[in-house]
């Protein structure tokens, strides 16, 4: 399965030639919508829904359960594809991870065999994982992943969730920094994972061997092509086995991924921010008494 965010795209407006008979209504609006399509050729061609996620705002924090689901949905679908270079397995233990214990942790690395050496002979051998040790990528190198992806590497997800995201414009920008605003990745992932399946509109041609995706940032198709189906991956806790579901999961996995601190690090930010309050207070009235018998 070719998976890629964005490894590969070819899209093209199309051009119709010209005709010499008067055009009709109808025609005319199909022109009229393939100009604007063309004018407006920046992508991508529709804007991610914000979703609410657990971990939104300032006192937003991981759901485990969610990012438990979602690891398994990269480690049935998309581990076949993409790495997770700077992800290591020990941070997976703990409430700052994703709640397993350290004897889970341990038996999830041996699963896995990573190259390693060299020995004393000079030669490199494969040994099981340990919790210090980071996923394995699915490829040797960037052109093996690149030769089994019809010439397009997968990208690694490990930083996705932090490098990708639609912009929302210069006002938007500026809201999101008092909002706390940090949901692009994820909502753009979720859309990009559902948004398969759409016809093309009028004027707008899809390459071979490419596939269609509204919400791609980087044209108008990828060659990704749809990884989820209803039922692939099957939940034990009872969650929806559905398209949507999976992308949420998988989503919110990839956030935690790229910034596994991001409780401590709100939690940080509001004493500090608490602090400064108090303390700004307190010099204020200490300003107060030192000045109050000077006259102004």
């Amino acid at each position: 399965m070719a998976l890629g965010f964005g490894a590969f795209t070819s899209p093209a407006i199309s051009q119709e030639g010209d005709d010499a008979s008067e055009p009709t209504q109808a025609e005319i609006a199909a022109i009229d919508e393939e100009q604007e399509v063309h004018d407006t050729a920046h992508f991508p061609l529709k804007k991610p829904e914000l979703l609410n996620w657990s971990f939104a705002g300032i006192f937003g924090r991981y759901d485990l359960p969610q990012l438990q689901r979602g690891f398994q949905v990269y480690r049935e679908v998309c581990a076949s594809c993409h790495g997770l270079e700077y992800v290591a397995f020990r941070n997976f233990q703990g409430h700052s991870g994703l709640g397993y214990s350290e004897a889970e942790v341990k038996a999830l690395a041996a699963e896995y065999q990573i190259t390693a050496g060299p020995n004393d002979e000079g030669d490199m051998f494969e040994r099981p994982g340990i919790p210090a040790d980071r996923f394995p990528s699915p490829f040797p190198n960037v052109q093996a992943a690149a030769a089994a992806n019809g010439g397009a590497a997968p990208p690694d997800l490990s930083l996705m969730a932090k490098a990708r995201g639609a912009s929302r414009g210069p006002v938007w920008t500026v809201l999101d920094f008092f909002t706390q605003y940090q949901e692009a990745g994820p909502d753009y992932m979720h859309a990009l994972l559902t948004g398969y399946g759409e016809e093309p509109p009028h004027g707008i041609e899809v390459a071979e061997g490419t596939y269609y995706n509204p919400y791609f940032l980087a044209g108008v198709s990828l060659a990704m092509p749809p990884p989820l189906s209803d039922g692939i991956v099957t939940y034990s806790d009872g969650s929806p086995e559905t398209i949507d579901q999976y992308s949420r999961d998988v989503s919110a996995f990839l956030m935690w991924a790229a910034e596994p601190h991001l409780v401590e690090r709100k939690r940080l930010g509001f004493q500090v921010g608490i602090f400064l309050i108090v303390f700004a207070g307190l010099m204020y009235l200490t300003k107060k008494r030192v000045w109050a018998r000077e006259a102004h």
